[in-house]
């Protein structure tokens, strides 16, 4: 089982980016727009498809992405 279950990699959809449940919609997409200041509420009004499981899981990606990064001093 996946670390992140609700995010799934495929070669042949958004060019193998992250996306939410094998959707069109991926992990940067939902980043791109918190950082823009859409609030869940927002989204999800917007993507009904979309859960508020969906925008933890993308943040939790993020968040593990992040940590495993490498830093250069």
């Amino acid at each position: 089982m996946s670390k992140h279950p609700g995010i799934t990699i495929e070669a042949g959809k958004r060019g193998g980016q992250p996306t939410v449940r094998g959707l069109r919609i991926t992990v940067a997409d939902v980043l791109g727009w918190l950082a823009a200041g859409m609030t869940e509420a927002e989204i999800l009004e917007e993507y009904p498809e979309l859960t508020r499981e969906d925008i933890r899981a993308c943040l939790a990606f993020a968040a593990d992405r992040e940590r495993r990064s490498i830093t250069i001093a």
